[in-house]
């Protein structure tokens, strides 16, 4: 993989004031640390520098310092964090991880879905679950990104993290085989029936309440007299 080289000094001083004058400044404030490192060491690094080296890069990128400051000169790292306005998304904070390129770590790659599923062409939908992995391998052979070819999944098929096509030294990191990509059927939409206008049913069955009477009875209600005896 492509290692990046970027410029870094040490900070003299830390804290939320200097960080903000060192903002003003052009600078980005960060630290440096890692395994074999007894103490986080502070520093800053161009703006313009990180945005036109690191900010472009995608997934964990490896990367050497070239400094001014012995103790920072040709270390190798990764970019492990990087805090960014809510707002204007301007890099506020970079943490900087020391590696050993002789050891293996665990990193966080992307994945790239590819192709076209045939339960797509079917009318299903594609619906990635994860859209990153964690895999294992030495820090030189970090890849920038897993492609995932969904091409042959039909309705109800699914890509589970075992399935996935790593590079030779690459390792997935997982405790279950969890799903990565699956095709859901296509989604059926609900008819809805209106409901009758209020007083439709009522207003329906009156006319058969007001049946005429048969001959020779009286209708409820019209006074009809009470026969008398021997009528």
């Amino acid at each position: 993989m492509e290692i990046v080289s970027i410029t870094v000094e040490k900070r003299s001083v830390c804290g939320k004031g200097p960080a903000r004058r060192a903002r003003a400044a052009g600078k980005i404030p960060g630290v440096f640390y890692g395994p074999n490192q007894r103490d986080a060491i502070t520093l800053e690094v161009d703006e313009k520098e990180f945005a036109k080296k690191i900010a472009v890069l995608e997934g964990s990128a490896l990367v050497q310092f070239d400094s001014p400051t012995p103790e920072l000169k040709s270390r190798m790292v990764l970019l492990r964090e990087v805090q960014s306005h809510p707002v204007s998304g301007a890099v506020l904070h970079a943490d900087f991880y020391e590696v050993d390129l002789q050891k293996k770590l665990e990193v966080t790659v992307a994945l790239h879905f590819t192709g076209k599923a045939a339960g797509v062409e079917a009318g299903g939908i594609l619906q990635p679950i994860v859209r990153e992995v964690t895999v294992e391998c030495l820090p030189t052979e970090i890849p920038a990104f897993i492609e995932v070819d969904v091409t042959a999944l039909g309705i109800h098929d699914s890509i589970h993290v075992a399935d996935l096509k790593l590079p030779a030294g690459i390792e997935p990191v997982y405790d279950t085989n969890f799903t990565v990509v699956t095709v859901s059927p296509p989604t059926v939409e609900e008819v809805k029936v209106e409901a009758p206008p209020e007083g439709a049913v009522e207003g329906a069955a009156a006319p058969a309440a007001e049946v005429a009477a048969p001959a020779g009875e009286a209708k409820p209600g019209e006074g009809a007299k009470k026969p008398e005896k021997g009528e």
